[in-house]
């Protein structure tokens, strides 16, 4: 046989019996067991354990019944805060030791030192802890990262009698708790509740419940979500109302009677019942009737067949304030019909209804409110979700300004337009002094005296 072979065979014989012992040596007990680890909720509603905001941690362990405990330290995830002035420990015992039911009723108060190091706290006992003590650790005024995510404290010991060495280690038993990130509004929010002059302020009923100012940090970002919801229902709404209004008008004036009568039923239907009615008929009608339609896509739908009819009006009124003459002068230069409308009528008409247009785009944005009333996430929407919340109807005023933002620039736009409009009609102009020469009476020119 040879010997050549055999050698490292034996050695990997002696490799694998080793790791065989390895794996089957007893893992080390610890003296320190988890029981739980717990954060108490800091949410307005709910369980949620919320960042950047005050909370307090509770750990629960159990000693082994053959060592004593000398210390324990928690080390909070980097980036938390805490304060150790209401630092606490606790011992649970059973209530009658004679009738051990582990009831934990029992609460004893050892003496303790604590002391901090980064994010290390850690509570050193006068007198080590018994054998067997089922200990409660408290850690108040935490603040674990803004982020959120599943934070994990860690937990370390020692163990020992007094003057002696002190042995200890890691648990690796310790759960993790769950922190909801928080945005920068929301830690604005968190910030103002501890203002003093914001609780001077919410004292005033009237104020707390209107104006309360954490509630209008932190509802402004839902709110605006219903803002960029509403933009963008009136910006598809309006430009399809445009055409189809304009070509009811065109209808409105023609010589058929057919389409006088079509145009008329529509606009005197849409124009004489509340917009609020037909938005509850397409919402809930229609999926009575087998027609399924995503709320977005109908809510555009709704406001633009509403809109239409009152650009109807609209348009027609224009097309009927330009002179009969213009028409007559441009098919005396060999204009059709069709030419007339396009190059004559319609530009005048366009800018001579731009004020009321405009008017009714401003209508048109505050009527999406509506559809707050068939679930539409819109402002009112949002700002109705976050007062079912908090009892507070400053998320309402929120809702208001969002409003203002567009109603208020638009309508200055239309007195200016309407002004513009009025001095090209009047034809106003600034008069010349006229000019004399002594001894001399003004001799009328034209308009103007010269």
């Amino acid at each position: 046989m040879n010997h050549r072979y055999l050698r490292p065979a034996r050695l990997l014989l002696a490799l694998a019996a080793a790791c065989a012992l390895v794996l089957s040596a007893p893992a080390p007990a610890q003296a320190l067991s988890t029981a739980k680890l717990t954060a108490k909720p800091n949410s307005d509603s709910g369980s949620d354990v919320l960042g950047a905001t005050d909370t307090r941690i509770t750990w629960e362990g159990q000693v082994s019944d053959d060592e004593r405990l000398t210390a324990v330290t928690l080390t909070l995830p980097d980036g938390s805060a805490y304060t150790t002035d209401d630092a606490k420990v606790t011992l649970l015992s059973d209530s009658d030791p004679s009738k051990p039911g582990n009831d934990l009723m029992k609460r004893d108060t050892p003496k303790f030192q604590i002391s901090s190091d980064g994010q290390s706290v850690t509570y050193a006992f006068s007198n080590p802890l018994p054998a067997g003590s089922y200990v409660r650790l408290e850690l108040y005024g935490v603040d674990f990262p803004a982020v959120g995510g599943d934070m994990q404290v860690k937990v370390s010991y020692a163990t020992g009698e007094a003057g002696s060495s002190a042995q200890g280690g890691e648990l690796t038993d310790v759960p993790t708790i769950a922190v909801k990130g928080v945005t920068p509004t929301e830690q604005l929010a968190t910030y103002l509740e501890g203002q003093e002059w914001v609780k001077q302020w919410n004292s005033n009923t009237f104020l707390r419940l209107f104006l309360n100012p954490p509630i209008l940090v932190s509802s402004f970002p839902s709110v605006f979500q219903g803002f960029l919801m509403a933009l963008a229902i009136v910006l598809v709404a309006f430009p399809l109302a445009i055409p189809f209004g304009f070509v009811l008008a065109l209808m409105r004036i023609s010589k058929s009677r057919v389409l006088r009568a079509v145009s008329s039923f529509y606009v005197n239907i849409v124009r004489g019942t509340p917009a609020f009615l037909q938005i509850y008929i397409a919402f809930f009608g229609l999926p009575l009737a087998g027609v399924q339609i995503p709320s977005y896509p109908l809510g555009v739908a709704v406001m633009a067949l509403n809109s239409a009819a009152y650009l109807c009006e609209i348009f027609r009124a224009g097309i009927q304030s330009i002179p009969k003459g213009q028409d007559e002068a441009a098919r005396s230069l060999g204009m059709t019909a069709t030419q007339t409308m396009l190059y004559v009528i319609i530009p005048q008409t366009l800018r001579n209804v731009l004020p009321t247009m405009t008017s009714e785009f401003i209508l048109l944005y505050k009527d999406t409110s509506l559809l707050a009333a068939v679930g539409v996430m819109e402002v009112v929407m949002y700002a109705k979700t976050i007062v079912a919340s908090t009892g507070s109807i400053t998320p309402y005023i929120v809702a208001a300004l969002f409003y203002l933002v567009v109603t208020l620039p638009l309508a200055r736009v239309v007195g200016r337009l309407e002004a513009r409009l009025l001095g090209k009609d009047t034809g106003s102009r600034k008069r010349r002094k006229p000019r004399t020469s002594a001894g001399q009476m003004p001799v009328i020119d034209g308009d103007h005296l010269a």
